[in-house]
């Protein structure tokens, strides 16, 4: 929040007078980084400068988090698999709103061909929640106390890298990525497989590497925890039309099998 100190406060009821504006003002939402560290193609995304500092053209934000919503909402619904990459400390609302849906995440770091390899880091996966499941049970009796502790330092190893992956069963079909800058990595290898990727950015990435680029100051927990807010109104939203969509497929089929019985009487 360095950046934000050297501003001197920007008169923000003529910025956006709109009162809409004042829920995502309040979170510090307009601050982009330094003029000198913008990406060319964040100009859209721009409202002003002050004193070096990027105004992020929130009346944008707004209009790319709508969209963002709605895709994830129609994911959710299907029961899509969607990840979460967020492994810096404001951002680790990321990790509870995917624990709270079930969703896997990266909170500690990336492995390379996490997505690019999935055949081989899924193996990874099922033998860390095998190790895990068997620790402690009489499976390990078998083993001397030398074994066992070896046995337990790769265990903790495997929790650092993969905790929270247990859900990654298969490739997933969204990312949702708390600063690409920082998981560019994960970007790549979303893009080479054509995975749909929301991403919180700052205005010193590069839009056109994600599908729905939402633009704020993605480096303090405020404004981090804003954008997560909105994506669980979201993820709400799309549970309720899943469980709605799976009862009418249910009453759908009832109705076939007791036609299909009174044709058949």
């Amino acid at each position: 929040m360095a950046e934000e100190q050297q501003v001197t406060a920007p008169k923000l009821e003529d910025l956006y007078p709109d009162p809409a504006f004042k829920e995502m003002v309040d979170a510090g939402l307009f601050y982009g980084r330094k003029k000198m560290r913008t990406h060319p193609k964040m100009k859209p995304f721009i409202l002003t400068n002050r004193n070096g500092i990027e105004i992020v053209n929130l009346g944008k934000t707004v209009e790319v988090l709508e969209r963002a919503a709605d895709f994830l909402r129609d994911r959710v619904a299907e029961s899509a698999l969607v990840l979460f990459v967020a492994t810096q400390p404001p951002a680790k609302g990321a990790v509870e709103l995917a624990k709270e849906f079930g969703c896997p995440v990266v909170s500690a770091r990336w492995l390379g061909g996490m997505l690019t390899n999935f055949k081989i880091i899924g193996k990874r996966i099922e033998y860390f929640k095998k190790l895990k499941a068997d620790w402690g049970t009489p499976v390990f009796d078998k083993y001397t106390k030398k074994e066992r502790l070896m046995i337990e330092k790769e265990l903790g190893r495997l929790t650092q890298l993969l905790a929270g992956l247990e859900s990654l069963t298969e490739i997933p079909r969204a990312l949702v990525v708390i600063d690409p800058n920082l998981h560019m990595t994960a970007v790549r290898e979303a893009r080479i497989l054509k995975i749909p990727i929301i991403a919180f950015a700052n205005t010193d990435s590069d839009p056109a590497l994600v599908d729905y680029p939402v633009v704020g100051n993605n480096k303090a927990s405020v404004s981090i925890n804003w954008f997560l807010t909105k994506l669980r109104i979201a993820m709400e939203e799309g549970k309720k039309l899943g469980v709605q969509k799976a009862a009418e497929a249910e009453a759908a089929r009832k109705a076939q099998e007791a036609a299909a019985a009174a044709a058949a009487k």
